[in-house]
């Protein structure tokens, strides 16, 4: 599993952001969740399940829309975002979910 310490600023970059979000299948519904100890990660648990240890997560990425795999990416745009609500909302996360 992929992962990026968010504490450790040599980790937080948009390459490792790319490479988390291409290392899972847009074949089923992702989350990207960071736990209280600053660990971004994808987790195949989505919603509000198994919340107890996190700081804060993104809504539900759903299936087939192309927030994970090769080609979201490849997308510098989508990346980007995703860069940004990381960046912005650790250590200080602005709410327990993140929603676009």
């Amino acid at each position: 599993m992929i992962t990026i310490d968010l504490n450790d600023p040599a980790q937080l970059t948009k390459k490792n952001v790319s490479n988390l979000i291409g290392s899972v299948i847009d074949n089923q519904n992702w989350q990207l969740r960071v736990t209280k100890s600053g660990i971004a990660y994808l987790s195949d648990v989505v919603g509000n399940q198994n919340t107890e240890n996190l700081a804060f997560r993104l809504e539900t990425w759903c299936a087939g829309n192309n927030y994970v795999g090769f080609q979201a990416a490849h997308d510098e745009s989508w990346v980007s975002q995703v860069y940004e609500d990381l960046k912005q909302n650790w250590p200080n996360p602005k709410s327990t979910l993140i929603d676009y």
